[in-house]
Formats: structure tokens, sequence, C-alpha cells
């Protein structure tokens, strides 16, 4: 892979410590079986009022912010419930990497998975990331994940990716595309499964035949 992989855009900042899934996507948006339609309900008590009208005053409704691609986050990003619908509904407004301190297991392995970038950085950098993206004239992120390096106008750091999280960014896998690649290896292990033990081969198959 010789081209870097990279996430650049706007940056917004959520002063928000312990954001929960419930916050993020909340369970009124959980009505239908699949995953379209949840860009609307993204963090939607925090975006409007109890009358459904925007509140000027959030982040993701300022006009200087409203094409944001990163979010800079609080300590234990995405705490709570395990509703992949809250890692949907962020990608589907459009954002594509979120940087905090640290992240809820669960979320985690929801948002990796799902191949939304997620950045660990020291509390010192995610203050500083905060305060460039309330600046409108620098407020510029990039992230590089072949380099696995951050840049902001105010910040350098790396940060570390799981080796097989780095793959799937990179190679642009899910968790199936990821298990394909070693499909040669299942094979190998599954002919010499049933050369070493063969009368457990189909058994479903062949009681079902019998009954």
């Amino acid at each position: 892979m010789t081209e870097p992989i990279v996430i650049e855009g706007r940056a917004a900042a959520l002063r928000i410590e312990n954001l929960d899934t419930d916050q993020i996507m909340p369970k009124q948006f959980l009505r239908g079986i699949d995953k379209t339609g949840l860009a609307e309900g993204l963090l939607y008590d925090l975006r409007f009022d109890a009358q459904g009208k925007a509140r000027p005053g959030f982040v993701l409704n300022r006009a200087t912010h409203a094409a944001a691609s990163i979010l800079i986050g609080g300590a234990n990003f995405g705490c709570g419930s395990s509703r992949e619908h809250a890692v949907w509904g962020l990608q589907q407004f459009g954002i594509r990497a979120i940087v905090a301190p640290s992240f809820a297991e669960i979320f985690y392995s929801n948002a990796m998975t799902n191949r939304l970038l997620l950045v660990a950085l020291p509390r010192e950098s995610i203050a500083k990331l905060m305060d460039d993206a309330d600046d409108p004239s620098g407020n510029t992120v990039r992230i590089d994940i072949t380099a696995q390096a951050l840049r902001s106008r105010s910040v350098q750091a790396r940060f570390e990716l799981m080796p097989r999280h780095r793959r799937m960014f990179l190679e642009g896998l899910d968790n199936i595309g990821l298990s394909l690649t070693y499909r040669d290896q299942i094979d190998a292990f599954a002919q010499g499964h049933w050369a070493r033990q063969p009368w457990l081969r189909d058994v479903a198959a062949l009681t079902k035949r019998r009954l």
C-alpha cells in the first residue's frame, strides 16, 4: 500500500464526558428493521428542543460546523447500551472519525467493525483539538491511518490501532471480508478436520434424511 489512507476535514468539539449511546441515538429512532434513516436521530435531544426546533447554540447546528466529519469528544465516549445504531447514525450524518481520551469497550468494537475510526489521545491533546475546532479559521484535522498520525493546527500526535483494525481500514474490509482473506486456511483446516473425524461430517443433514 503506497498511497496513504487519510481522513481529513472539519472537526466539531463535543465537550461532554460519558456521552452514552442513548444520547447519540435515542430510542424513538430504533423502529426500523434496517440501517437507513438514522442521521435524523443523531444526538437529537442535543440538536433540537422539545418542540423540535434546532438549538442554535449546539455545535453541529452552527454554520461553521455543519459539514464536520470529525468529532472531538470527552472521555468514555459511547458508554451505555450496546446499540449499533449509534455508530450507523454517526456515519450516516457524515462523521468519519471520533477523537477522544477514551471510548466505551462495546462502542469501540461496534465502531471499528463498521470502519468508523476511533482515535484515543491524551486529555491535553484533546483540549487543544477542541480549541482548534472552535476556531473556524484553523479548523482542519488530518488523520493518516497508514502512518497512524494525527495533525491539527496545534496538535501533532501518533495513535495506536490494533493490527486487525488497521488492516480493515487500509484494505476496506469488514469482519466478514477480513475472515474471507483466510479462506484457504479455513478450507484446509476443514478438510483436515473431516479427514480425521469423517463420522462427524454433515451429521444434521444425515439425521434429517433418516427422519
